[in-house]
């Protein structure tokens, strides 16, 4: 039993940072790339991590961003981000995202 196929949105304005991104999860999982927020709303329709939770409540939002400060994490956090990550501290970003899935059953 495999774990369920996610969407993921990558919004950077790096297309090498994307790309990457891209790579690593595209095999198991769907993936959307974003230049910036005007492709955000082409992409999904709402562009705001709180409106696209309350529309898509499945919705995992985390934010993949170069900055370290703290008060961009309390952004994130009080947009309605589950997740903040650093490209520094990318591998993070598999913690954050299989958190909450759900686990095969035991034989």
């Amino acid at each position: 039993m495999s774990i369920e196929t996610m969407k993921f949105l990558v919004v950077d304005d790096s297309e090498c940072w994307r790309y990457f991104v891209k790579s690593v999860f595209e095999k198991n999982h769907d993936v959307i790339e974003c230049e910036d927020g005007a492709q955000v709303l082409e992409a999904y329709t709402e562009t705001a991590a709180l409106k696209l939770k309350t529309r898509f409540p499945g919705a995992r939002v985390v934010f993949v961003s170069q900055y370290s400060d703290p008060s961009f994490r309390n952004q994130a956090t009080s947009m309605g981000a589950d997740g903040y990550v650093t490209k520094e501290d990318f591998s993070q970003l598999f913690a954050i995202i299989h958190a909450d899935q759900p686990r095969p059953p035991s034989p």
